[in-house]
């Protein structure tokens, strides 16, 4: 018969591909003995035979009959012993989604080569895949005892990865421990120890075993104390809340050569429990030990950014794009983030040119919303609200979460502009279709508020901590607004300090602690708090309270310089001259 094209093609390729790379070539007869031309005819027609079997089970595969395939592949490695055979014959179960058959092939593969790290591998994805993973033990292990050297410690860190979605976290951390029992206890080997130590510790933590996760934590870092891995858990396990976290990381950064990882994520811990000092101590260290570590450079600027230290926070980001450039890494996130920063900077110094010339080298389509709200905000500045909205609306959805923050985009610019009834009506026609949406009702009591309606804004409120009691923007926007009124304070101060709770290093509801301590008359107190929050975040609106606290303790001139420092980063801040009025205040410019 004649074979159709595509038949002979694939003849042609499995012909010259790896899998024949050990059948010998067809011998010449000249000179050989009449056993030998014997011997070399069964060889050559046993490799006719074997071809002609691959080309079946290639031929099947493709044509539509993957089982047929599959078996005719699984039988040609049984007789030959064949690792590439094996492998094939898997992978062709694996695509034609038979799962059991995958699991019996490679578990083949496994007998036939136990030297074998792949057939170790592909066992154990395919039993963690069918929700076997209580059979994982033993491909686990012989995966540890053939990988090389190099690949332990990798394969290690990558396990939680591999049983995120295992069933019976309690179950899965006590088996992998068993399974590393020989590794988490070698002494000569402290590095692959410590990776061990840590792979438990994640899979503790997924058990929600933070304690668990600490102790194994702990005892990797005994084992090794340069290892990069315990303090990476460590850091999991701050951000958690952990007890006793902390004091991992800081070990770990005793060392002459800390993981440069360790630091920035333990900076960026800091950053995120207020300690801004400690923070920009981490980054100096990381800095001057590595002069080129680029996220480094790119985290100070963002964080000299977020306290207003213009000229030290461009100083940082350009340094930061110097960088890029010179690694020719233009295709960062990064980047965008930081000339985002740079032209936030150049809007509040007033150089709307500069800023509009670094918005205008984002291109990349995620950034499109940023960098609309960032052309927003300098139109209204030249008071363009009406352009600044279609500035917003210009930007391409790509789906309802996208119109969604376009609304809420759009509101808010209308609430800060004066026109909060707009505002209000746009959201609460919008909560009519989805009356549970949590940003809806906390973006609606936020127009409420500026429109004057307290007892709207409170129901709003209300309802959202209803919906959701650990929402501590809402519980501080209540507390905040019973506070600044006066009227009920000790319901006040409790609604603030559940927020704190929920949010310990947030400036702003500390700013509220400090302002609802001062309308108690626990002056004192509110001076320390509110100290403490501007010097996390110098906002305005933080600058007012804590001026009007510096007033009344009859420190005017402190009390002036806050506020003129307030006024120099936004002169047309409410709070801040509504403040200035009521203290019948005048500074000099």
């Amino acid at each position: 018969m004649q074979y159709p094209i595509r038949v002979m093609a694939l003849a042609a390729a499995l012909a010259a591909g790896p899998l024949y790379a050990q059948i010998p070539p067809a011998p010449s007869s000249t000179g050989l003995r009449p056993d030998t031309r014997a011997q070399r005819s069964a060889e050559t027609a046993a490799n006719a035979s074997l071809m002609y079997e691959l080309l079946l089970a290639e031929f099947n595969y493709q044509a539509g009959d993957p089982q047929a395939g599959h078996r005719f592949m699984l039988d040609a490695a049984r007789r030959t012993g064949d690792e590439a055979l094996y492998r094939r014959a898997t992978e062709m179960a694996i695509h034609a989604r038979f799962g059991p058959d995958a699991l019996e092939t490679a578990r083949a593969w496994r007998a036939a080569h136990p030297e074998s790290a792949d057939a170790g591998r592909y066992e154990l994805q395919l039993l963690l895949a069918l929700g076997r993973a209580a059979e994982t033990e033993a491909p686990l292990r012989a995966i540890l005892a053939t990988l090389p050297e190099k690949d332990r410690e990798d394969f290690l860190a990558a396990l939680p990865t591999l049983y995120a979605r295992a069933a019976g976290p309690d179950e899965i951390a006590r088996l992998v421990e068993h399974a590393l029992q020989d590794v988490l206890q070698d002494p000569k080997n402290p590095a692959l120890s410590a990776a061990a130590w840590t792979a438990v510790g994640r899979l503790r933590l997924r058990a929600g075993d933070k304690a668990g996760a600490l102790a194994a934590a702990t005892l990797g870092q005994n084992a090794d104390v340069s290892s990069r891995w315990p303090p990476l858990l460590a850091l999991q396990l701050a951000e958690g809340g952990e007890p006793g976290a902390q004091a991992l990381i800081e070990r770990h950064l005793q060392n002459p050569q800390p993981y440069p990882q360790v630091q920035l994520g333990y900076a960026r811990w800091l950053i995120d429990e207020g300690r801004l000092a400690d923070a920009h101590a981490q980054l100096a260290a990381a800095i001057g030990r590595d002069p080129e570590f680029a996220q480094a450079w790119l985290l100070q600027g963002a964080l000299y950014a977020q306290q207003r230290q213009n000229a030290q926070a461009e100083h940082s980001l350009e340094k930061y794009l110097t960088l890029l450039q010179l690694k020719n890494s233009d295709g960062e996130e990064g980047m965008d983030n930081a000339r985002l920063m740079l032209a936030r900077i150049a809007q509040r110094s007033g150089d709307t040119a500069r800023a509009q010339a670094l918005l205008d080298q984002i291109d990349s389509p995620e950034q499109a919303f940023a960098v609309a709200s960032e052309r927003a905000a300098m139109l209204v500045q030249q008071g363009r609200l009406d352009d600044a909205l279609a500035a917003i609306d210009a930007v391409p959805e790509e789906g309802p979460r996208d119109a969604r923050l376009k609304l809420l985009a759009q509101c808010q610019l209308l609430r800060e502009n004066g026109r909060a009834g707009q505002s209000y009506q746009l959201l609460t026609a919008q909560l009519q279709n989805d009356p549970d949406d949590q940003d809806l009702l906390y973006d609606s009591a936020m127009s409420a508020d500026r429109m004057g309606d307290l007892e709207k804004m409170e129901s709003l409120l209300r309802r959202l901590i209803a919906l959701k009691p650990g929402s501590y923007t809402a519980l501080n926007a209540l507390g905040y607004s019973l506070a600044d009124r006066g009227v009920r304070l000790d319901e006040a101060r409790a609604l603030i300090e559940k927020a704190v709770q929920l949010s310990p290093g947030n400036a702003f509801i500390q700013d509220s602690l400090g302002w609802v301590h001062f309308r108690l008359g626990h002056i004192e107190e509110a001076a320390r708090i509110l100290a403490q929050a501007y010097e996390r975040q110098p906002d305005p609106e933080i600058a007012a309270h804590l001026g009007e606290v510096l007033w009344v303790q009859g420190h005017a001139e402190r009390a002036r310089a806050v506020w003129t420092e307030g006024l120099r980063q936004d002169p047309d801040n409410d709070t801040l001259k509504q403040t200035l009025a009521r203290l019948q205040v005048k500074l000099t410019p």
